[in-house]
């Protein structure tokens, strides 16, 4: 914006032309503003009135709103006059206490503005802290309500047993009862189920609030051995389950060259596990001289030459399949399953 000028502007005569009129004189001011019927001052007023009132006149004449001076707010007040005072403290030095009062009023306005505009960060910090400690709340207490008494053990389920007792094995963990869930020793857990040869491996399951599962796998007994103390009942690992006077019902006798820590002792094993159910319970006498030479004794007299326990699938389907075409035969060959042969 183009600065008003601050004089005002000059007046033209009213005739239109300087020095021409109706009489052909020049009329005064004063005689002009008399006929228009005006009251105006005279030419040395308007150049006495002071700048700032032409300033303003000037602002009036376009449009422009007054400037309004700036009044600064009142001190408080003192007993000392304002002059006396910045005197007194112009004249005076300065003082450790006056260093130090500055310096504390700037570390106070520094602190200020760092929590201005570290609010926000604040307000997020404060969220984080507040979620972690809910959570290590939520966790230290289900921690505290697992190891307290309201999840102890009250009830033992066995599960898989068929040859075992399974109240017998109730009985021998029953020194697991009282026990919170966490704190179960596996180790005497362990240490009762060895006394069970029936038992080949074992798991534990909590089912809150008070029961514990244990799901027992018990060992398949693959034969009886013949000893000094009567016939003993094996698995396939070679483990003793049990040792009776007379032959085990329903199981075949073993007739294995090398003892029950042979290699022949195993394939023989693990050619009987592999029998179907059908087939094993027809098997009176398992024997076998080489790892690749297991023989069958079937219950009517026929035998089966198996081989090795490679191909078990295999051969039995073979065997399955010369004993519904020929079920007069005497023996049967399969250690070959894709030229098994019939005797």
């Amino acid at each position: 914006m183009r600065r008003p000028s601050p004089l005002p502007p000059s007046s033209r005569p009213a005739g239109g032309q300087d020095g021409a009129g109706a009489s052909g004189k020049r009329r005064a001011p004063a005689e002009q503003d008399a006929g228009n019927g005006a009251d105006v001052a005279s030419p040395d007023s308007t150049q006495t009135q002071p700048v700032e009132e032409l300033w303003h006149q000037r602002g009036r004449d376009y449009g422009i709103a007054p400037i309004i001076p700036f009044d600064p707010p009142a001190r408080a007040e003192s007993t000392t006059p304002p002059d006396a005072a910045d005197a007194d403290s112009a004249d005076r030095p300065l003082t450790a206490r006056d260093l130090w009062g500055a310096a504390r009023a700037r570390r106070r306005a520094l602190r200020r503005e760092v929590r201005r505009f570290t609010a926000r960060q604040r307000r997020r910090r404060r969220i984080w802290m507040v979620s972690a400690g809910v959570l290590v709340a939520l966790v230290l207490g289900s921690i505290g309500a697992a190891y307290s008494p309201l999840f102890a053990v009250e009830r033992i389920t066995i599960v898989g047993t068929a040859q075992l007792d399974a109240a017998a094995v109730e009985t021998a963990l029953a020194g697991q009862l009282g026990t919170p869930m966490p704190l179960v020793d596996e180790s005497a857990v362990k240490a009762a189920l060895v006394s069970f040869p029936l038992v080949e491996s074992y798991s534990l399951e909590a089912r809150p609030p008070h029961e514990l599962v244990v799901r027992i796998v018990e060992r398949t007994p693959v034969g009886a051995v013949q000893g000094e103390a009567g016939y003993t009942l094996v698995d396939a690992a070679g483990v003793a389950l049990s040792t009776t006077p007379e032959p085990p019902a329903g199981q075949p006798l073993l007739e294995v060259e090398g003892g029950l820590s042979s290699s022949t002792f195993a394939a023989a094993g693990q050619v009987f596990r592999s029998l179907p159910d059908s087939l094993r319970s027809q098997v009176t006498v398992l024997s076998a001289t080489t790892p690749n030479d297991v023989t069958l004794t079937l219950a009517d007299g026929r035998s089966v030459v198996w081989g090795g326990p490679s191909d078990s699938g295999k051969k039995v389907q073979a065997l399955e399949a010369l004993m519904n075409a020929r079920a007069d035969a005497s023996g049967y060959d399969v250690s070959s399953p894709q030229a098994a042969v019939v005797r």
